[in-house]
């Protein structure tokens, strides 16, 4: 069965992460160092770097479904600019989950089932209606052979402007600038838009709440893009409202399967 028919399950999520997030914070997983190397690999689920106004999470969501490990460690900052990188090896996926996703690791601006950096570093939540520029340069490399993944951001949208942890989305925004071994996102293709000087497909899906995939139609490992223009193409279709807020964004690799290596270069993302 196809890749894009296995995504990712969704509807246990709410209350995996929130709970892993109140671990993570109650036993102090972070390391708030805003320079490293690979010799300062974090591995644990869940353990989290601060880089100035993001974190780095080692988000392993979906590890009992397969045996690996994934690490990830901070390389360097400079201003709003940072740089990190993420090593896995997933196998021997449990059966039937082949092509469900195990990890999500990423860098995280705003809100991710609660607040862990300040929200008024953030720049966040904004009113989508608001049209304010959200700037992202993203500049990253993969090995040769990275298996069966994709390179994403993920923009987490509430009703309301002071959502927390206890707080499910009401709609998610996924941006596929790249993708391997017949990774393929989750619902329907509801129509092909040009966007930021290229062709992406644009899926919709449902998992308790509202999910967009916008696949770029032919692969990149660099990009400098208004987000904005996403969520606009989506009141534009009458498919998400304007009312809505944005409270996260974050930007990283899922993987299904593989052994491989992102490394972020340069990242930055700016709201307004």
């Amino acid at each position: 069965m196809a890749a894009s028919r296995h995504r990712r399950p969704r509807l246990s999520r709410r209350l995996k992460l929130a709970a892993a997030a109140a671990t993570a914070l109650a036993t102090g997983a972070t390391v708030s160092v805003a320079m490293a190397d690979e010799s300062a690999k974090l591995c644990d689920a869940y353990a989290t770097v601060t880089m100035g106004k993001y974190y780095v999470n080692n988000n392993l969501w979906g590890q009992d479904k397969a045996t690996g490990s994934q690490c990830m460690w901070s390389n360097s900052q400079s201003g709003d600019t940072i740089s990190w990188a993420t090593e896995y090896d997933w196998a021997n996926n449990s059966a039937g989950h082949d092509y469900d996703v195990k990890s999500y690791v990423s860098s995280v601006l705003g809100w991710h089932w609660g607040w862990k950096v300040d929200k008024s570093a953030t720049g966040l939540p904004t009113r989508v209606g608001d049209k304010k520029d959200i700037r992202s340069t993203w500049k990253f490399g993969l090995n040769a052979d990275p298996g069966t993944m994709n390179v994403a951001y993920d923009l987490w949208f509430h009703a309301k402007d002071n959502a927390d942890w206890q707080d499910g989305p009401t709609d998610e925004v996924m941006i596929w600038l790249n993708r391997q071994g017949g990774a393929g996102p989750l619902g329907t293709k509801e129509a092909s838009v040009s966007l930021g000087g290229a062709t992406w497909d644009l899926y919709k899906g449902n998992v308790g709440w509202n999910v967009y995939s916008f696949v770029r139609t032919a692969n990149t490992t660099s990009a400098t893009l208004d987000l904005d223009d996403f969520n606009q193409a989506l009141v534009a279709r009458g498919l998400m409202s304007g009312d809505k807020y944005l409270s996260g964004i974050e930007a990283g690799t899922e993987v299904f399967k593989g052994k491989g290596k992102l490394s972020t270069d340069a990242y930055s993302v700016n709201v307004g």
